[in-house]
């Protein structure tokens, strides 16, 4: 009698359960040469699978596992594959709950902006494989009529992430990336980080105060004129002209249309 889809994806997802926790005994039907046991063999290959998940988890975010140490970060790393299994087949795309598995793992309560580094690292390696796009030309932007720039928006780049964070995530972030020493860093002070990808490489940047609000609304869709006043409503001194500036140096948008945006237009 063939099984049910519902019997199959039960021991599918059986068997992936016991592959990342030892604690679970060997699957049902797991067996070695002419019958025997297999609980050595499956042991192995649970190993060699755990392994491959640490080493990608050290390749997405080098720079906590350099914060760390070595081997503190793959001791650390065992515990959330045990935790959070792959829940996709592009290896790239695993660790999506590392920061926030990082806030809560108590060894490391006395450094809090760890968090926010991975944070800082999932967003450089999803701006690494976003789609190409030409960034905004500046000369796009200056034929806007001035009656009009209030009601234009902006089309975000595919690369662009925003990281914004009570520590001083981005200074961290650059210095273990390019393996310079934290000295002079001071981790209480508040950063907000601008990751973008005009071109081939990935650009990360310090933004001031006001810059992540003004352009957090305005990848939300808000229009250049409602982004503003938000902004300066709660950061009274922000610098709007060199916002700007920053936003089409880095290559944020694409793209900016002034008035109601077309279904094409729509991001």
């Amino acid at each position: 009698m063939p099984r049910s889809d519902t019997s199959t994806a039960g021991e599918q997802h059986y068997f992936g359960a016991a592959l990342l926790n030892p604690d679970l005994p060997l699957p049902e039907g797991i067996v070695g040469p002419h019958g025997k046991k297999a609980q050595k063999r499956f042991a192995v290959y649970r190993n060699n699978v755990t392994v491959s998940l640490v080493n990608a988890l050290a390749d997405i975010f080098p720079a906590v596992q350099r914060l760390v140490c070595e081997g503190f970060f793959r001791d650390m790393a065992r515990f959330y594959v045990a935790k959070e299994p792959p829940v996709s087949a592009v290896i790239f795309e695993y660790g999506g709950g590392f920061a926030t598995f990082l806030e809560d793992f108590e060894p490391l309560s006395r450094y809090p902006y760890l968090a926010d580094v991975a944070r800082m690292e999932k967003a450089w390696l999803a701006a690494f494989h976003a789609a190409d796009a030409p960034p905004l030309p500046p000369d796009t932007l200056a034929a806007i009529p001035a009656e009009q720039l209030a009601d234009t928006r902006f089309t975000p780049h595919p690369a662009t992430r925003i990281i914004r964070s009570r520590f001083a995530a981005v200074s961290i972030f650059s210095a273990s990336r390019e393996q310079r020493p934290l000295d002079g860093i001071r981790p209480a002070i508040a950063e907000d980080g601008l990751i973008t990808r005009p071109f081939d490489a990935v650009e990360v940047r310090q933004l001031p105060p006001g810059a992540a609000s003004f352009l957090s609304a305005l990848i939300a869709g808000k229009t250049f004129g409602e982004a503003a006043g938000l902004t300066m409503t709660g950061y009274p001194d922000f610098d709007l002209p060199a916002a700007i500036s920053a936003m089409l140096e880095a290559g944020a948008f694409s793209d900016c249309f002034a008035g109601q945006p077309t279904t094409e237009q729509t991001p």
